[in-house]
């Protein structure tokens, strides 16, 4: 297949369309089979012409009927389970891959940060599915049946064979000029269309800002341009590839025109038969057709191969983790250990030799000024963002040690901006743990304090919380969020502004929620801008421009913090009567 030679050698995609070697075989045979019997039509004139006529026979022309609309009924149940096959081929690429590919759309936002494809990956996979299950790789297939025609065109006489290999020159070079023409075309529409779409999904996520603050009309406005930028580009390569379509076409009729008249030419020379005429001219029509189909479909091959090749590179950036060695639960000690951490896709350093070390039951404040990367250091404590530099260990396995779903069954982390995902409360709260138990998440909405809360909602904990949590309100969500973060017990509980949308009776619930995680012996580590928020701990940890202030017991550290600082009084400059007369 063109998708596979245009890929890298023992890629995933490569080895995921090898798989399907059997299924390639059968369509290489049935294209055989099929090209043979293309023939059909081609014998049918030129006996009917050349036999039935002359002698006027009947019966001869039943049978022939009767024979051609069997072969006819063959070539289309043939063509059918050819079509078929090749669907279930795309099928079988995207059963293949598209864990891999969702996975790859999970991890790229924390290697490469903002400056990601978003769901891409996914719409290049469906490009490649959707070209395998279209007509396009049957042009492919029948490709190399070309010749064939253009021998039995040589057979009937030399000028047909002539015509109709000048005919298929051609089109073969305006099949390269549509290659090499739409190739940049397509690629600049594929990236102002990314374009368009990301700005209609930033304002999509941000709309109440946009109407509320009058930016609605400009937003809009700066989408005009990028839509039509994206539609000039999008115009551009359909020009290419519809304009060579449509010479393709003509180019393809007047072939059948010239066969005609050539044929018409031998049989007034008495070298050719009159069936001669109709069967060169059907003959050099089929022997063109895959080219014209390729041309057809040109845009959708375009469109595959670039999408091919950015899964190759894509998949090869991101491999697939072999499946760590299974740890013992973390039970006594979390220890960072000289970390440094830089968002990911970004070579600017925000934490720097950040070192602690946190027992069982211990409760660690995190405090400092905005932009001192606290929200950086627990993300790398939960192991999303990997540290530049340093190691962040649980019971003195570093973090990379553990698969992320095994790691994720002992760490709780309510992050900054929580987000809920469409289902109900209870499924929220359990992680979509299809196994999960009632009472594990009763057990974790008590810890967390929303139970009274959530069985007042309509349905309770089977209340379908909507798209991105839209049902539920800000400080809902972060209860619901906090009791996700403490399902199962786990004995990291990391909270960063676990209060920011919460009112008092959410606040004192948080405080029981931190001494109850650290009465099982689990450690807590809150990020927080209020007091009420490191009522519950028992360390502090001070950052400033991403460097350790300050660690230690919590009322140490608050009274180095805290102490007030007396300012030495500015010096007074006295100035002379004398001074200031001249002056």
């Amino acid at each position: 297949m063109a998708l596979a030679a245009s890929g890298v050698r023992r890629s995933e995609l490569g080895e995921a369309l090898r798989a399907c070697r059997g299924a390639f075989i059968g369509v290489g045979v049935m294209s055989c089979i099929i090209n043979l019997l293309y023939l059909t039509g081609s014998i049918f004139m030129l006996e009917v012409y050349d036999r039935v006529l002359p002698s006027r026979s009947v019966p001869t022309l039943i049978g022939l009927i009767i024979l051609a609309g069997g072969l006819y009924i063959g070539q289309g149940v043939l063509d059918l389970l050819r079509g078929r096959i090749l669907g279930r081929i795309g099928t079988a690429l995207d059963e293949a891959l598209n864990a891999r590919v969702f996975e790859t759309i999970v991890r790229l936002p924390l290697m490469a940060g903002g400056r990601n494809e978003g769901v891409q990956p996914l719409r290049d996979l469906d490009n490649v599915r959707a070209f395998l299950a279209g007509q396009g790789p049957s042009a492919f297939f029948d490709l190399p049946w070309l010749p064939l025609y253009l021998i039995i065109c040589f057979a009937f006489h030399v000028l047909i064979g002539v015509t109709a290999l000048a005919g298929a020159i051609i089109l073969v070079a305006l099949t390269v000029i549509t290659e090499r023409l739409s190739r940049q075309p397509a690629r600049e529409a594929m990236g102002l269309a990314a374009r368009r779409n990301d700005l209609a999904a930033a304002s999509r996520r941000n709309a109440e800002v946009l109407v509320a603050m009058g930016m609605a009309g400009r937003l809009m406005q700066r989408w005009s341009v990028a839509n039509e930028k994206y539609l000039a580009g999008n115009q551009r390569a359909s020009d290419v590839t519809g304009g060579l379509g449509a010479v393709s076409k003509v180019l393809r009729m007047m072939l059948q025109s010239a066969v005609l008249g050539v044929g018409a030419y031998l049989v007034i020379h008495q070298e050719a038969t009159a069936g001669i005429i109709i069967a060169g001219s059907i003959l050099s029509a089929r022997a063109l057709a895959p080219v014209d189909l390729a041309i057809a479909h040109w845009r959708s091959f375009v469109a595959a191969r670039q999408s091919w090749e950015r899964l190759n590179r894509l998949l090869e950036q991101m491999p697939a983790k072999p499946p760590p060695t299974l740890l013992q639960p973390p039970t006594s000690r979390l220890a960072v250990e000289g970390v440094s951490i830089a968002p990911p896709g970004d070579q600017r350093v925000i934490v720097q030799d950040v070192s602690f070390a946190l027992s069982a039951g211990n409760g660690l404040g995190v405090i400092g000024p905005s932009g001192s990367g606290k929200s950086c250091l627990v993300r790398a404590l939960v192991g999303v963002w990997l540290p530049a530099r340093g190691k962040v260990r649980l019971d003195g396995a570093a973090l990379d040690q553990w698969s992320s779903d095994e790691l994720g069954r002992h760490i709780g982390y309510l992050p900054q901006d929580v987000e809920l995902f469409a289902g109900t409360v209870a499924q929220n709260i359990s992680r979509f743990d299809p196994e999960a138990k009632a009472e594990k998440v009763l057990a974790a909405a008590r810890e967390a304090g929303v139970h009274d809360m959530i069985i007042k909602m309509r349905e309770g904990y089977n209340t379908q919380v909507g798209e991105h949590g839209a049902a539920l309100s800000a400080g809902q969500a972060q209860r619901v969020a906090l009791a996700r973060a403490l399902y199962g017990d786990p004995f990291l509980v990391v909270l960063d502004e676990p209060n920011s949308n919460l009112d008092t009776e959410g606040d004192e619930a948080l405080t029981r929620a931190i001494r109850a995680a650290r009465e099982r012996r689990a450690i807590v580590v809150v990020v927080a801008h209020r007091p009420i928020g490191i009522e519950a701990v028992d360390q502090i940890l001070v950052l400033r421009d991403g460097r350790a202030h300050a660690f230690g017991p919590k009322e140490t550290v608050l009274a180095q913090v805290l102490q007030p600082r007396v300012a030495s009084p500015a010096p007074i400059k006295i100035v002379s009567d004398a001074g200031a007369a001249k002056s």
